[in-house]
């Protein structure tokens, strides 16, 4: 893939004074972290390596990444590690995509709260599935799913939300057989909406009334509970958007799709246009308008203050599995599940066999295989940059 003409790194490095004297009053050490990762990514300023071509004997310099989860270059060899795993997990049955989101009218309190109400979204999302599962007028099964948070909208505005890649049964209450229905939808919208408006809000009350929230600035005013109940109110007779996809074609299909949602963060590079110093040009999807393809400008600083906003709490765990397969059971949970789903179904379509990983860097010239052969402190990145310009950097 072609790199893009503009880098989130390329506006970070330009940051305008004026923008962190105005940020001053909600940046953060963590905010300021992220932009300093992303600031000497893949630069000699991390150190590096020189890579060699076991085909041609091109040699090019690989500076180190930085690793931070936040970073739009440093995912993809995360995502394919992950991806590995998961695709030895697959199990023989259709696969669905369910999205659980939070209304606008939380996003001040979630922007206030990020710890708490993805918690609370997290946790309301997998207790809707589980227990609307296990009821024997849906489905009347356990079953298990994987659970991704994505906290953005396409114009890079607060928009929480989980995306949940469920397999289309689960084990009966015995545990000795695989419940399976045999239509085009896993279970109602309707009911998946109620059930997690009730639970999100039930468990929202709660934590107000133990003095769990930050109420600060513009949420001063929510600090009484009159006004708390207010803010709650018309949200318990609002439809939460619920959204269910049909099933995917197949196992492998529902893999590669999911690899569009995990590790991915609120912007690509990719989505960037053009940057002039000043102003910042992407394309974004307009969703309300039949998913148009439109262009959006913005001044460098507020397009950062979009993009700090996406920041997760140090330490939080975004990608989950619940159900079936929650980490503690497993392996042993997906044993039993293919064996059963072998014995209770004849035209089951196979989980893939695992691929071979893919090189992660190919050469430029032939293709062949790249291998580290030297590594480079920063310093001696920093001379090799300068002085050794024949050979590649990445």
């Amino acid at each position: 893939m072609n790199r893009p003409p503009v880098e989130v790194a390329d506006i970070v490095r330009s940051i305008p004074t004026e923008f962190i004297d105005k940020s001053r009053r909600w940046l953060t050490w963590q905010h300021v972290k992220v932009l300093r990762a992303i600031q000497r990514c893949r630069t000699p300023a991390l150190g590096g390596h020189i890579d060699f071509c076991s085909q041609c004997g091109h040699r090019a310099i690989s500076y180190n990444s930085c690793r931070n989860r936040h970073c739009p270059k440093c995912q993809t060899n995360s995502r394919e590690r992950w991806i590995a795993l998961r695709r030895q997990e697959l199990l023989p049955v259709p696969y669905f995509h369910v999205v659980f989101t939070l209304p606008h009218e939380l996003s001040g309190l979630a922007l206030q709260n990020k710890r708490l109400l993805y918690e609370l979204l997290f946790r309301a999302s997998a207790q809707t599935l589980l227990e609307t599962a296990a009821d024997p007028e849906y489905l009347g099964a356990q079953i298990g799913f994987i659970t991704v948070l994505h906290t953005w909208g396409q114009n890079l505005l607060l928009h929480p939300h989980v995306h949940c890649i469920v397999p289309g049964g689960g084990l009966a209450p015995d545990g000795l057989t695989w419940k399976q229905k045999k239509r085009t939808f896993f279970l109602p919208v309707r009911v998946l909406s109620r059930v997690f408006r009730d639970k999100f809000l039930d468990s929202l009350a709660d934590g107000f009334r133990q003095g769990k929230l930050c109420l600060a600035g513009d949420l001063q005013h929510l600090a009484s509970p009159n006004s708390f109940r207010q803010l709650l109110a018309p949200l318990r007779r609002k439809k939460w958007v619920v959204y269910a996809k049909p099933p995917f074609g197949g196992a492998e299909h529902m893999l590669q799709y999911l690899a569009r949602y995990t590790h991915r963060v609120a912007i690509s590079n990719h989505r960037l246009l053009s940057f002039d110093g000043k102003n910042v040009s992407f394309r974004w999807k307009d969703y309300a308008h039949g998913n148009k393809k439109r262009k959006m400008t913005l001044s460098s600083g507020e397009f950062l203050r979009r993009f700090l906003l996406h920041v997760l709490p140090d330490g939080f765990v975004r990608i989950r599995h619940f159900g079936l397969l929650a980490n503690r059971h497993r392996t042993e949970m997906i044993a039993c599940c293919k064996r059963l789903i072998t014995e209770s179904q004849t035209d089951t379509t196979p989980a893939p066999a695992t691929a071979a990983p893919a090189a992660l860097w190919s050469c430029p010239r032939c293709s062949g295989a790249m291998f580290p052969v030297q590594r480079l402190s920063r310093s001696e990145a920093y001379l090799y940059a300068a002085f050794y310009l024949p050979l590649d950097t990445s």
